[in-house]
């Protein structure tokens, strides 16, 4: 049996043993320091998925989670508050059924992680980046917020609700 038909065997015998044993996919988000959209989405796909996945969201570099970010998701009721940045060499030993990349930055300087993980990728603008006014700023921030939640909620109702 040839090397890929035996790896393909192998992951199919990993989510058969997944189903049976009703373990939780493993998604992780990736942005460049996990300060802001990666921790919004971690938010939402908590929210969304509820108790049927394991979330975890990481940088290519840590910069702290975003103020701003955790006071715009304070507004849908959200609290990230307790939210760690988190640097994806944390991670490299869990194995992920998907890997999400929410910035162009983080899909293109990511490490080489080995992993049979379905990957995904929507870039979102980067809100901490926005000048002008408070109010501005603070409705940049909202605008990016709604995108991704409406990400996702689609990526759940597809990905993890179905299987469940």
């Amino acid at each position: 049996m040839q090397k890929n038909q035996r790896l393909q065997n192998a992951n199919l015998v990993v989510d058969v043993a997944k189903k049976i044993l009703n373990m939780k996919p493993k998604i992780l988000v990736l942005c460049t320091g996990n300060s802001c959209r990666s921790q919004i989405a971690e938010g939402y796909l908590r929210h969304f998925a509820k108790d049927k996945a394991e979330i975890y969201s990481a940088g290519i570099e840590t910069h702290g989670v975003n103020p701003k970010a955790i006071e715009t998701m304070k507004e849908d009721g959200i609290d990230i508050s307790h939210h760690t940045s988190n640097n994806i060499n944390e991670y490299f030993n869990i194995n992920f059924d998907f890997i999400i990349t929410v910035c162009d930055n983080a899909k293109e300087s990511c490490p080489y992680f080995p992993t049979k993980a379905k990957k995904f990728h929507q870039n979102f603008p980067d809100p901490s980046k926005a000048i002008g006014t408070k109010e501005q700023i603070d409705n940049n921030f909202r605008e990016v917020r709604e995108m991704i939640k409406k990400y996702c909620k689609e990526f759940i109702e597809q990905n993890i609700l179905p299987n469940k």
